[in-house]
């Protein structure tokens, strides 16, 4: 199967984030939502059983300037293998301008036995544009072992800001040190915004470590995807300037640079 679905939202004479454009293809269904604070809200839902082999999806994704959307899942991805030949890939594409911010918020994705799934984030940002990414992978159902999974993260401004890709499922990988240490689950959570650095911080399974050309990406394992969640929030934390809202914050920036 091969699917594109497409979502635009800007701002409104009366400095509202809105949907300008909505356009969704099975198995990716876009479905807007009473958002807050003048910030859409988008929710994102599998209308049939995918990632299956075979499938190629995409998700482009344009946030004009001053603009802010939020964009969540609805519930787990499961990767499958297909009747196909060849692997699943899943792409989401971002175009962020001047002000605009995006939280993007996905729920875990599981990789499952003879599964061989791709996922990219890729993501262009104005300077001073601000994004919050998420994503945990769970390798395998329980007891069950795992499909083979790379994921790409994939941000520029100004320049490359990260650039990483990740392999899993391959378990004399995936018990060493090097790969997940013997656990399920891996989360990331790149933070972007603001020009204060975080210092880097390391706890028990988790880390956050400060870019060079600004943000910070926090690295957790974990058993299970709860406790992952637990421990990205716990990192998020140490990143500059999350106690206050992110989105609100581009929002009212933005709005106080046009007017003056």
């Amino acid at each position: 199967m091969r699917a594109r679905a497409r979502l635009v939202v800007e701002l409104d004479e009366a400095g509202r984030s809105v949907v300008r454009e909505m356009r969704s293809m099975a198995p990716l269904r876009l479905v807007p939502a009473r958002g807050r604070g003048g910030v859409a809200l988008v929710h994102l839902v599998s209308a049939v059983t995918s990632p299956l082999g075979g499938d190629d999806l995409e998700l482009h994704v344009r946030v004009g300037p001053g603009a802010a959307l939020e964009l969540r899942g609805v519930a787990a991805t499961l990767a499958l293998p297909g009747h196909h030949p060849g692997g699943s890939r899943a792409l989401v594409r971002v175009e962020l301008g001047a002000g605009a911010s995006l939280e993007h918020l996905p729920e875990p994705t599981v990789v499952t036995a003879r599964a061989n799934h791709e996922a990219v984030f890729r993501a262009d940002l104005a300077d001073d544009a601000r994004v919050r990414t998420r994503e945990i992978v769970a390798a395998g159902r329980l007891n069950e072992r795992a499909g083979s999974l790379t994921t790409t993260l994939d941000v520029r401004r100004n320049g490359t800001v990260i650039r990483q890709t990740t392999r899993l499922g391959v378990s004399e990988v995936d018990a060493s040190p090097a790969g997940l240490a013997g656990r399920r689950v891996l989360g990331t959570e790149l933070l972007c915004w603001g020009r204060d650095l975080p210092a880097a911080v390391a706890e028990d399974w988790w880390s956050l470590v400060p870019l060079a050309r600004g943000g910070s990406l926090a690295t957790v394992l974990a058993d299970d995807a709860v406790t992952a969640l637990r421990a990205l929030d716990d990192a998020r934390r140490r990143h500059p300037g999350s106690a206050e809202d992110l989105l609100t914050r581009s929002r009212t920036r933005f709005r106080a640079e046009s007017h003056s």
